[in-house]
């Protein structure tokens, strides 16, 4: 396999940070910083300057990114094709997921997965969806898993694989407990709970306006970063917010939350993210196939 003082230089001069690249690669940064120092006197140059706080690449760090680039890359196609001419999979699987998709989604699937294929050690990272399609883009993840329909571009190949239904979420004592669907207007009479950022938002800001309704007027009680704080507001009859089917089927089965369609319906897309064709390693595709097939039953 390539030398892993490139692999550590790499991750490095991608993010132009230590730390970041310690994260990514699991290590701590006096390990990254050790792995360069000895790169740097492999090659007898050095490869970074660092000046208040920040690294930057030297013109000879430019140099060696540009082949680290094309070997790893390279040993990347390799991998590929071997694990192509091989009829059982094995070796690890990093995939990125969305909060919601992590704790919601993928768990069922991950399980059954590793039934099938017991060699296979799935890595999961978990971030907002344009971090995932960075680290996809940056080949530091195999595959990932977003809401929303992706950004795309030339190193990331989208692909739509499920739906997730939006609805309104509230206790059983909430008025809108009783309504078989909710319109837009509807939801300007009640005091909502939301999160303070996140796709969610966006989407259902759209979703207003698209209904005639300014979501400035939205009556927003609580704003909250966490879902458990959300579904603990929610479940005290103070409010209602707009969240998942998915996210609430617990406390919907316990009795403790009631899930109202809203109408029209709102749907939000689950996407899957590779690396381009040309990287995109024969597991990661199994994988997202196994996943696409499993998301997009009904449950």
């Amino acid at each position: 396999m390539p030398d892993r003082r490139l692999e550590v230089f790499h991750a490095a001069a991608s993010q132009l940070s230590f730390t970041r690249a310690a994260e990514l690669l699991q290590m701590t940064q006096p390990a990254v910083t050790f792995q360069i120092k000895q790169l740097e006197e492999h090659f007898g140059t050095r490869l970074f300057e660092r000046a208040h706080g920040r690294v930057s690449l030297t013109p000879e760090g430019d140099k060696v990114k540009d082949y680290a680039t094309r070997i790893l890359d390279l040993f990347a196609s390799l991998e590929n094709e071997l694990q192509a001419m091989a009829t059982d999979l094995r070796g690890h699987l990093l995939i990125g997921a969305t909060p919601t998709v992590a704790e919601y989604h993928l768990p069922p699937v991950l399980a059954e997965f590793r039934i099938a294929h017991p060699n296979v050690v799935p890595r999961l990272t978990v971030d907002n969806p344009d971090v995932i399609e960075d680290m996809v883009d940056e080949r530091v993840l195999d595959i990932g898993i977003v809401e929303g329909l992706g950004r795309g571009g030339s190193q990331v190949m989208v692909e739509h694989c499920a739906e997730d239904e939006l609805v309104v979420v509230c206790s059983p004592d909430f008025p809108l407990a009783q309504q078989k669907e909710v319109t837009p207007e509807h939801l300007l009479q009640h005091p909502c709970a939301g999160r303070d950022a996140g796709s969610v938002r966006a989407l259902l800001e759209n979703y207003l306006s698209r209904g005639g309704v300014d979501p400035a007027k939205l009556p927003l009680a609580f704003e909250l970063d966490r879902l458990s704080s959300v579904k603990g507001v929610l479940e005290r009859g103070l409010a209602y917010a707009i969240l998942s089917r998915a996210a609430i089927r617990h406390e919907t089965s316990l009795g403790l939350l009631v899930a109202v369609p809203l109408r029209p319906r709102l749907i939000r897309h689950m996407t899957l993210l590779y690396p381009s064709e040309r990287f995109r390693t024969y597991m990661a595709k199994q994988f997202g196939q196994f996943a696409a097939g499993r998301l997009s039953q009904p449950r």
